[in-house]
């Protein structure tokens, strides 16, 4: 018996992340070859015709499970009867623009689409927030809703996960595929928290694989934090491809059960967290899922002494995000 179809908002759906993005969700790669989808893609009216030929090109692909594309640039279309939405626009940082105007810029967009979300989407939807800075735009998101849970909301923080993965591999010149258990703690900005001591290579601690701590404590945490501006310096554009294979690991991910011993990691709510992070913001921990979208924080798990100094740097920078937006009265 066929799937129920299941209805997926994008936000920002003209952009090149979701350009990389769209046809592998028609495919089937991100829920499954046996999953019908319904595409219901959000953009600004001066993005329209962009957006249409996105569309026109998602037709001529022939998907036999895609079964609808809706083209608006109305929330309340976009956000109507859906079980998944992927909030990947957001206004960029311009040049001059201090972090305060970035946060007010975009809280006016997430309050919107938090608000659409609670009118419109189904209770049980599950929001991924990938526009920056996606952990406070995330919380301005689930601030405006009372029918959806609190769990239903997440930062991304995979993109960051997989840098890290690719470097641990890289330095032990083994496959990636011999890396697990990589933590991100924190804010998806300069101040979060790569994790090399949970982290295993061939199942064994990476810090006593990559003998090199020097490595580890100073280039491995500089090189995962620094990697989006990386990239913009040398190809002028912000990622997009690894950004969309990053939104594909996280759904999948979040609905797939994770292995026995394993995790990954997403911004979450930070309510009743087992690490003593301030219990009001959307912060990126060690998670593992049931299934279906259910999940848990993975408790106990020993921070050394720098780690433990970076986690309360990138919670004190969150706190102050926060700050600034409630200064803005946006929540």
């Amino acid at each position: 018996m066929a799937k129920p179809l299941k209805r997926i908002a994008v936000t920002g759906s003209a952009g090149q992340i979701a350009y990389n993005l769209l046809f592998r969700i028609a495919s089937g790669e991100m829920l499954g070859k046996d999953q019908p989808v319904a595409l219901q893609l959000l953009e600004l009216p001066e993005a329209l015709p962009a957006l249409e030929g996105v569309r026109m090109e998602l037709e001529d692909c022939a998907f036999p499970l895609l079964q609808e594309i809706i083209v608006t640039s109305d929330p309340k279309v976009a956000f109507r009867d859906i079980d998944l939405a992927l909030l990947i626009g957001s206004k960029p940082r311009g040049p001059g623009m201090e972090r305060g105007e970035l946060l007010a810029e975009n809280a006016k967009i997430f309050v919107e689409q938090g608000k659409a979300l609670e009118a419109f989407a189904k209770p049980e939807v599950q929001v991924v927030v990938v526009g920056n800075p996606c952990n406070t735009n995330c919380l301005i998101a689930l601030k405006q809703c009372k029918k959806i849970p609190p769990s239903h909301f997440h930062a991304m923080t995979r993109l960051d996960q997989n840098r890290a993965v690719s470097m641990l591999a890289k330095k032990a010149n083994v496959p990636l595929s011999d890396v697990s258990n990589v933590i991100i703690w924190g804010n998806h900005s300069a101040t979060q928290v790569p994790d090399p001591y949970n982290a295993r290579i061939h199942n064994t601690p990476a810090n006593e694989v990559i003998k090199d701590p020097e490595w580890l404590e100073n280039d491995f945490y500089s090189q995962v934090q620094k990697r989006g501006a990386a990239i913009i310096a040398a190809r002028g554009k912000s990622s997009a491809a690894s950004a969309a294979n990053a939104i594909i690991d996280h759904v999948k991910a979040l609905y797939q059960p994770t292995p026995h011993g394993n995790w990954f990691s997403m911004g979450v709510y930070s309510a009743s967290n087992p690490y003593g992070i301030d219990e009001d913001l959307i912060f990126s921990f060690p998670c593992k899922s049931l299934g279906d979208g259910r999940f848990e924080i993975v408790p106990n798990i020993e921070l050394t002494p720098n780690v433990k100094a970076k986690l309360k740097a990138t919670m004190q920078e969150l706190i102050e995000e926060r700050s600034m937006v409630d200064r803005l009265a946006v929540r």
